[in-house]
């Protein structure tokens, strides 16, 4: 099986009780509930695992009033409707998991160890990495800004906020996608983890990038299938360039455990209209173009994707 997500940070027993972070809260109370959306098919036939972790848009009343940002800026970090436009993949025979909670918030893409500590008004109790390129960018597990580089807050957190998030969106979000992994690879001897994205609009930027960690987190055969699937629905295609993937490829690119990850990032220009974030005319249309190059992709060959103890992958 894959090596279940780090355990380096509080679970729930160790936090203060919830009435207090979620009191006059609704939306932290709803997330605290329901921090994911899963749908499944009514029988899974497909190896595969579709996951969007930035979709979420159920934004904390604490989040905005902690905020120097308005409500349209701190959506800038979102893939906004990405769980929407890959939605057909249930009735293809594969499950859907979608975080729930804004990206803003808490980034489900990232290790849980990516902290900065600076942002925090005391000492954090629990497992902080050696600052890598995204804390030092401030896009860390808690971000300090949104995407196009704004700080998100006017002072400083308490380190119960980091617990509190980790501990009861995080956590529960990566519990589920092993499990599904984990089911998948029962029913199958095999899995692959589809990481869901979008990505800024940018001139001459490719509609699709596909990020496999430069063959390391799913094999050449997988990926180029994904790229004939893509280009064939009339979409451009690039590899690795300029998103290689990110923590969810890395934890479940693990080929000789059976498991494989592939992360998707689609153009935001073709479905939404960035300014407003809003969905554009076209959105149904590219869904369905999605959902196209999604089949095709979903009927690799038999042997195509290798199996638990089959040969390792490419090295990184």
């Amino acid at each position: 099986m894959p090596p279940a997500p780090p355990s380096d940070y509080p679970g729930p027993a160790s936090l203060p009780p919830l009435a207090g972070p979620t009191t006059g809260d609704a939306a932290l109370a709803l997330l605290h509930s329901q921090p994911f959306q899963t749908q499944k098919p009514v029988r899974q036939t497909l190896p595969f695992v579709f996951a969007s972790p930035h979709s979420g848009r159920v934004y904390p009343r604490s989040l905005v009033e902690k905020s120097r940002l308005d409500a349209l800026t701190l959506r800038r970090s979102e893939d906004a409707f990405v769980d929407e436009l890959f939605s057909g993949v249930t009735a293809l025979g594969a499950p859907l998991i979608a975080a729930r909670f804004p990206r803003a918030y808490c980034d489900a893409n990232r290790a849980p160890g990516e902290l900065d500590a600076g942002m925090f008004s005391g000492a954090l109790n629990m497992a902080v990495d050696a600052p890598g390129p995204r804390v030092l960018a401030g896009l860390g597990v808690i971000p300090r800004i949104v995407r196009d580089g704004a700080e998100i807050y006017r002072g400083k957190l308490l380190p119960a906020d980091a617990q509190m998030r980790l501990a009861q969106l995080y956590r529960p979000y990566h519990t589920a996608l092993l499990a599904l992994v984990e089911e998948t690879i029962a029913l199958f001897g095999t899995a692959v983890v589809v990481d869901c994205h979008s990505m800024p609009s940018a001139l001459a930027a490719p509609d699709i990038v596909l990020g496999d960690r430069y063959g390391a987190s799913a094999p050449p055969a997988l990926t180029g299938w994904a790229e004939n699937a893509f280009a064939g629905a009339g979409f451009s295609v690039v590899r690795n360039s300029p998103y290689a993937g990110g923590y969810t490829t890395a934890l479940y690119g693990r080929g000789p455990a059976g498991c494989h990850a592939l992360q998707i990032e689609i153009n935001r220009n073709l479905y939404l209209d960035e300014d407003s974030m809003q969905r554009r005319p076209a959105f149904d249309d590219v869904q369905q173009r999605l959902t196209g190059a999604l089949t095709k992709l979903t009927a690799l060959p038999p042997g195509a994707i290798p199996r638990r103890g089959g040969l390792p992958l490419a090295a990184e």
